[in-house]
């Protein structure tokens, strides 16, 4: 632990080290909003709470010794989630003004905004108003937030009337403990924190619906009502959300998905994907492509089992920290489960004869679907499912090979999402947590190769202090679309403890056995995830060469349909997807139709385009007439260079 330092006659004095790696002193006991404000006013007044040696702080906290300081600002998702929980607590002190009986249980916040679970009669529309009324009261009092650190008795003592707070100081606080709580005026709840410094802070918010919930999650329990916000710090932040939110309630995948028949749900089911045969050919050419890649970059694909013994989940280590996630069932006497992930299936196959340096770096490709069991109530769309497959692939390395692998890795990434799908993307570092299994030095060099390589690939990328996964860093990608959300969607993980955990050894150039470095990696991730997020980027109107319907040809009349009929025949042998519509419709309602379903281009075929061997081309706002062999071969040619 860092020593404060004493000048001669001068008070106490700590060190903060900033993300960028200089350094300054200060007194002892200064806050991070104190070291805000002698930065920048503007800093100041954007952070929302700060990061003290990796540890979530208030801004008003005192820091008591030497510390790397990271001020955090809403436009993270940390800083978001500390904003959101005190929106949450202005809620909640609105509500027990308004209705003086309501017993609040816990308020946590979700990927766009907060809740509260609360026992009361149920709530009308018209509440929502009332509560939104007194949240400005609470707002302009500019009522200061602070920290309460009490005793089980202290904390038994104030919330003693309400049984729900009780039951978790009695679960949570064990002999002496301590438990936090945050007070804003006359108001107090249990919370771990951090918040804002004051209710001003709060300046828009909404509460967008009343749901019912349980206490727990649990039926048998008292029947609660949980009510939904969301909170900014300006009100044009706020409209740009909403605005942004009625966009992205037109591109909603699951709407999409049913209207141009791409997938299916059912209940006999839950959260497992029925692919349509055109979202099939969205599923298969996307697994072409990343196929097409894996023989340039010298990945091995293999077709693995589903269904696995006890023993090798408790191998990995999953069966103990994993178990209720996975399907389970009785096979043989003896219990199996289905695999949630390939990953200690690929260290048997890397296991299944001895391998030399040499071999190495073996990168091993598997599109097996996974099972997980998540609870129903979170299943999503393509978003949040039980039964999916990934682009997943694991690398075994040495140590001298990391750097390298993990620069190529990049690359895979970069030409995935910039140059084929023109996303934006951002990446993040995540560095040794606080609990971490493996050698220190391991960690230093794992984090230091894959620094190198992002710096040397000269992408932006951010630091996540303590928030790799146990068994090392990791690399994420959050990728922008069209309306602006990030989705995490690409990971490059570096692991020296399944590894280790399953003997999955080389042996070196020294004659020696070594355990084998391993990366866990996926570009697309999830590609159920992935075609949900597609579908709303592009709004169901996906690139040519992904295009369940490429082309689609409408005659003028009956007596074209021959020569209709006769362009489909030569584009289905070049490889187009096309189809013809020779309806006894108008041509206007025709193209409408092709529009609605998101038909990349639309050819009218009449008298002329019959006598000339042309077709009339529509894409959008444009249209051309073309000779119908250039017009095949200019499509073809589009769609292998996958524009």
């Amino acid at each position: 632990m860092a020593t404060a330092k004493k000048g001669k006659g001068a008070a106490a004095t700590i060190k903060i080290t900033f993300p960028d790696g200089n350094s300054k002193e200060f007194a002892k006991g200064t806050t991070a909003l104190e070291i805000a404000k002698g930065i920048s006013r503007g800093l100041a007044e954007e952070a929302v709470a700060a990061k003290v040696n990796g540890v979530l702080y208030d801004l008003t906290r005192p820091i008591g010794e030497d510390a790397t300081l990271l001020l955090l600002k809403f436009d993270s998702a940390e800083g978001k989630s500390v904003f959101w929980h005190s929106a949450a607590h202005v809620m909640a002190q609105a509500v027990t003004r308004l209705f003086p009986f309501a017993k609040l249980t816990i308020g946590p916040v979700f990927e766009s905004g907060f809740y509260y679970d609360i026992e009361h009669d149920p709530f009308k529309p018209e509440d929502l108003e009332r509560i939104e009324k007194e949240m400005a009261v609470v707002v302009a009092e500019k009522l200061d937030i602070k920290r309460r650190v009490l005793t089980k008795t202290e904390a038994l003592k104030i919330f003693k009337d309400n049984s729900y707070k009780v039951e978790i100081i009695n679960e949570d606080v064990k002999g002496g403990e301590e438990i936090s709580a945050y007070q804003q005026g006359d108001f107090i709840d249990l919370c771990h924190g951090p918040h804002v410094p004051n209710t001003s802070y709060v300046k828009a918010f909404k509460l967008t619906k009343i749901s019912g919930a349980y206490w727990r999650g649990e039926a048998k329990n008292k029947p609660l009502q949980r009510l939904y916000g969301t909170a900014f710090p300006s009100k044009k932040e706020m409209d740009a959300y909403f605005a942004m939110m009625q966009e992205a309630e037109k591109r909603d995948h699951r709407k999409l998905g049913k209207d141009l028949e791409l997938f299916m749900f059912h209940d006999w089911s839950p959260g497992s994907v029925f692919f349509l045969p055109k979202g099939a050919i969205i599923y298969n050419e996307l697994t072409n492509f990343v196929r097409e890649e894996y023989l340039k970059r010298g990945y091995k694909e293999v077709i693995t089992p589903q269904l696995f013994n006890k023993a090798l989940w408790e191998m990995s280590g999953h069966w103990q920290h994993f178990k209720e996630n996975m399907f389970v069932l009785k096979v043989d006497e003896d219990e199996f489960a289905l695999k949630p992930m390939n990953c200690p299936s690929h260290v048997l196959i890397f296991k299944n004869r001895t391998r030399s340096y040499r071999e190495l770096p073996l990168r091993i490709a598997d599109f097996c679907n996974l099972h997980r069991n998540e609870l129903k109530g979170v299943l999503g769309g393509l978003t949040r499912v039980r039964k999916f497959s990934q682009d997943d692939a694991h690398i075994f390395c040495t140590k001298e090979q990391i750097n390298q692998e993990i620069m190529q890795l990049l690359d895979f990434v970069k030409f995935v999402y910039v140059d084929t799908f023109k996303f934006e993307f951002k990446a993040k570092l995540s560095t040794r947590p606080e609990k971490y299994m493996g050698d220190v030095k391991l960690w230093e060099l794992a984090e230091k190769a894959l620094e190198d390589a992002l710096k040397a690939s000269k992408l932006k990328y951010e630091v996540k202090r303590g928030e790799g996964a146990f068994y090392g860093p990791k690399i994420d990608f959050d990728v922008r679309d069209s309306i602006g959300r990030d989705w995490q969607l690409a990971t490059i993980q570096l692991d020296f403890q399944m590894p280790i955990k399953m003997e999955a050894e080389y042996e070196g150039q020294d004659g020696k056995r070594h355990p084998a470095v391993m990366i866990h990696r996926a570009i697309l991730g999830s590609l159920e995830r992935f075609i949900g997020v597609l579908t709303e980027h592009y709004a169901g109107k996906f690139p040519l060469w992904l295009s369940p319907v490429q082309v689609r040809i409408l005659t003028v009349a009956d007596r074209f349909n021959g020569y209709a009929n006769q362009l489909q025949k030569r584009y289905l042998e070049a490889g187009i997807r096309v189809e013809a519509d020779e309806k006894a419709e108008s041509v206007p309602y025709k193209v409408r139709e092709a529009e609605l379903d998101k038909v990349n281009y639309i050819i009218v075929v009449g008298e002329k385009e019959v006598a000339a061997n042309t077709v009339t081309v529509r894409k959008g706002k444009e249209q051309f007439t073309v000779d119908a062999d250039k017009f095949m071969r200019q499509v073809v040619e589009e769609v292998e260079k996958r524009a």
